[in-house]
Order: structure tokens, then C-alpha cells, then sequence
């Protein structure tokens, strides 16, 4: 039977060595930007990560790049505030969102970062793709689908990608991802594939790293 949002396949050797460059190559974090007047030119592809706070984005992206320290990783929800830019090697930019849902801030803070992510995910015409983590344990919830459902107003193209699936077992991953394509099935701009990763055992670097080489 063939689900719906399959698993994307490994990648073939040349794609992955195309990521593998790509992520061994200069990663440098460029900026934090507080308002849409700091955004970097847009003269080069850009991709995005989304994900509700503390699902994992910066240890992933620590993870790619095999830099510990490149973003701040925190266990405090809602660490991240700012839209943080990476440049990879000349060609793309990297972008880690401010996390979504709860978050030990401020309401008034949250407000405004929130406002923030909603105006870059509608605005930016180089942001290629958004590659939406969601937390293997537990697979898509509501607010996850809050940013799906911006994401198919700003036709803004995302794929799922589920983080810390080694966390938990066959079983409950299973219903983690039955839970993340019935969600997906309701967005028109979800990409057919998804990733499913851990940062600490690397399942699905390899294969996160080559489709966001592939993006032109």
C-alpha cells in the first residue's frame, strides 16, 4: 500500500555528496534580524525552519552542519527571538525561525516575534521552501497546523520533517506519523515527502542535507 506522504527515499550518491559539500563547506551564522527592514539582500535561495519552541531546531541544525555551537540550543522554550540568518557556502541561505506556541517570554515579546515570523513566511519571495519540524513524540498538533495554514496562504511550499524520532518506539513513531499525514492531507501547500531525523543517532542528515542542496 502506498502511503499518503511517504518517507522520503535516501538519496542517491551524487545528491548526497552535493549536501555533504554543501554542509562541510562555510556555514556562518550572518545575522539576527528584529524587523522585516533587516532582512539580508534577497540574492540567493533561501530555506527555512519552523517548528513549535524546544521541538529541536537548532540541535538539527547544529546536527547538519556538525557544529555544536553554530545555533544556540536551550531547553527554555521560546530561546531563539530573532529570525536567525546562516549563509551555506555562497549559494543559500539558512534561517532559523523563532519557535512558535509556548514560550517563557513575555506576552508582549511573543507577540511581536510571532508577528515577525507571520511577516517573514508571507513576504520574503527568495524563501524557497519551509521545512516544518515537528516533534516525532507526538507527532502534528494544533498549532503546527496554525503555521501549515499560513504557509498555504503565502504559498509558501514546506515539508515536513519530524525530529527526535529516536526518542520514542516503532510503535509510537508510527502513530506519530499516522497523527503528522492526516494533518498534512489538509494542506494544499505540503510538500509529498517527509524526513523523518534524530539529531543525536543522524538518521535522515543525509537525506535533509541533499533536498536542501537540490533547491535552486
Amino acid at each position: 500500500m502506498n502511503l499518503p506522504f511517504p518517507e522520503a527515499p535516501a538519496p542517491e550518491p551524487m545528491a548526497e555528496e552535493r549536501g555533504r559539500l554543501l554542509f562541510a563547506g562555510e556555514v556562518d551564522f550572518l545575522k539576527g534580524v528584529v524587523a522585516m527592514d533587516g532582512l539580508p539582500p534577497a540574492d540567493r535561495p533561501e530555506i527555512c525552519f519552523a517548528g513549535r519552541s524546544n521541538v529541536g531546531k537548532s540541535t538539527l541544525i547544529n546536527a547538519l552542519t556538525g557544529r555544536k555551537a553554530l545555533a544556540r540550543a536551550s531547553n527554555t522554550p521560546g530561546r531563539t527571538q530573532e529570525i536567525n540568518f546562516f549563509t551555506l557556502a555562497d549559494s543559500h541561505y539558512l534561517v532559523d525561525l523563532p519557535g512558535y506556541g509556548y514560550a517563557e517570554a513575555p506576552v508582549a515579546v511573543v507577540a511581536k516575534w510571532q508577528a515577525l515570523l507571520k511577516d517573514y513566511l508571507a513576504g520574503r519571495a527568495s524563501l524557497r521552501r519551509a521545512f516544518l519540524l515537528i516533534d516525532g513524540r507526538h507527532g502534528a498538533k494544533p498549532v503546527d497546523e496554525e503555521i501549515m495554514s499560513l504557509l498555504d496562504r503565502a504559498a509558501v511550499p514546506f515539508q515536513a520533517v519530524l525530529t527526535k524520532a529516536d526518542k520514542v518506539k516503532d510503535r509510537d513513531r508510527a502513530a506519530a506519523l499516522e497523527r503528522t499525514r492526516a494533518a498534512l492531507a489538509r494542506h494544499p501547500a505540503a510538500f509529498p515527502e517527509l524526513i523523518v531525523t534524530s539529531s543525536e543517532k543522524g538518521w535522515g542528515l543525509a537525506t535533509l542535507r541533499a533536498a536542501i542542496a537540490g533547491i535552486e
